[in-house]
């Protein structure tokens, strides 16, 4: 009975021991368990706002993903040799060149030919607000239909022959640049093709920004191509040269015939 009285006391020490090392465990599991999700809670808000993208940019990025991602990078900022950096580039110029087919490249050359598109307009729209998400840029005037609509064509006939005609011919019909390029006409060229080139300066075109040329200017360049170009393609004649009407034909007609009328005198001079 003796031994039985000394050993409780030890079995009471340890007991308790254990018990103040489970209420240790305790305390340290509901500090954790308070503490851990601050640590988590701003990375988890972070990656939130990065990777819900709005539905037509996700869809964007899908199209842009399928088609575009070999030439110009997972980021859109270019892979070198293939593709230029499309970040800043802005949603006017993805438009231009998906909408008038350059975009996808059909192969690498000087200048991307036109060709039929490969996306419809809408799904041009969504690649183009995807690579406007990832850095901005350029974007068509909201209110240019309205624009071109109230233009004054006159104003645009003059700031056509100033900034255009030197590249896309007196009458739009296009010209041969440097390097293998060209200047393309502009018969087929559709209102948001030519702000777009304008705004963003496609391959050799410059960039015409709105400090150089307002939206209200290149409205008016629009009316007149539009009026002169598209509207009254034909300005009479039988050969249609440059658009000019039929002096520009009665003027080649008389100097081919006078300088065949001299190469004809001159044979029966020498023969004679």
């Amino acid at each position: 009975m003796a031994a039985t009285a000394k050993r409780r006391p030890s079995w009471r020490k340890r007991l308790s021991a254990l018990s103040r090392f489970v209420g240790a465990l305790v305390i340290v599991g509901v500090v954790y368990s308070v503490g851990a999700p601050s640590l988590y809670a701003q990375p988890s808000e972070d990656a939130s706002d990065v990777t819900v993208l709005p539905a037509d940019v996700q869809e964007g990025k899908e199209l842009y993903d399928s088609s575009c991602i070999t030439c110009h990078g997972a980021n859109g900022d270019g892979i070198e040799g293939r593709g230029p950096s499309l970040i800043g580039t802005g949603s006017a110029s993805v438009e231009f060149q998906v909408n008038t087919g350059r975009m996808p490249m059909a192969s690498q050359g000087a200048q991307a030919p036109r060709k039929d598109p490969e996306f419809t307009p809408e799904e041009a729209g969504k690649i183009a607000a995807y690579i406007e998400y990832l850095g901005g840029g350029a974007e068509t005037d909201a209110n240019l239909d309205e624009l071109v609509e109230n233009a004054d064509i006159a104003a645009g006939n003059e700031l056509y022959r100033v900034n255009c005609s030197s590249c896309h011919g007196y009458a739009g019909g296009g010209g041969a640049l440097s390097s293998g390029a060209h200047a393309p006409g502009l018969s087929d060229s559709t209102t948001e093709d030519i702000y777009n080139a304008m705004l963003t300066g496609p391959q050799n075109m410059p960039v015409f920004a709105d400090n150089e040329l307002t939206p209200e200017q290149k409205a008016e360049i629009i009316a007149y191509v539009e009026y002169t170009v598209q509207d009254d393609k034909d300005p009479g004649g039988i050969f249609n040269l440059g658009r000019f009407g039929p002096s520009t034909e009665g003027v080649a007609i008389f100097l081919v015939g006078i300088t065949s009328l001299m190469l004809a005198t001159l044979w029966i001079a020498g023969k004679s």
